[in-house]
């Protein structure tokens, strides 16, 4: 049976990938969880291609360039800071540096929505995110938490012979392929 509806955010992780630059075959680490999900926002990217012709619209098609993202999250790990913003940290006096021409590494989001019958599972396969938002505010009566804003773009990107955004699972995904999603960036194994 198909969710009707979707709600919640969970699960999140990421998990750093490498091109290798001799044969272009993407390899990705271990998913990493990142605790304290709030929000998660997906904005599509690419505009619709549009061919006039014959004073009508000839051709049309989309231009799937991926999405560009949000992720409100109460802290941001300091595994991601290193792995995909490029942080220094220094192993002798434990202090994290955001090195000013350091360069970002791509990496997959994983997450999950529930839903009223079971949880969809998603990834994103090629992300890159950009520094994010750093502010709180002086406690009062009441302390409201104040969480961390991440920007990133997830891109298509080549992978198993097809040129992919993301995935997810449905109410047909194997229990197999279901209950391994956070152990590794699901990939389809080629048949045969």
């Amino acid at each position: 049976m198909a969710n009707r509806v979707q709600f919640g955010l969970k699960n999140v992780h990421f998990a750093p990938l490498t091109v290798n630059q001799t044969d272009g075959t993407v390899t990705y680490a271990t998913p990493i969880k990142m605790p304290g999900a709030v929000e998660l926002s997906l904005e599509p990217r690419g505009d619709m291609v549009e061919f006039y012709a014959d004073d009508m619209l000839y051709y049309s098609a989309s231009n799937n360039q991926g999405y560009e993202g949000t992720l409100s999250i109460a802290n941001i790990p300091v595994e991601f800071l290193k792995e995909a913003l490029g942080e220094e940290l220094d192993e002798t006096d434990g202090v994290l540096s955001e090195v000013a021409n350091a360069k970002g590494k791509p990496f997959a989001l994983l997450f999950e929505f529930d839903g009223d019958v079971k949880a969809t599972r998603h990834v994103l396969y090629n992300c890159t995110a950009s520094r994010p938002t750093i502010g709180s505010q002086t406690k009062t009566n009441s302390v409201e938490v104040q969480p961390n804003e991440l920007t990133f773009v997830a891109a298509p990107i080549e992978l198993d012979g097809k040129i992919v955004v993301k995935a997810k699972t449905t109410e047909q995904t194997p229990p197999n392929i279901y209950d391994a999603w956070y152990q590794s960036v699901y990939r389809k194994v080629p048949v045969g």
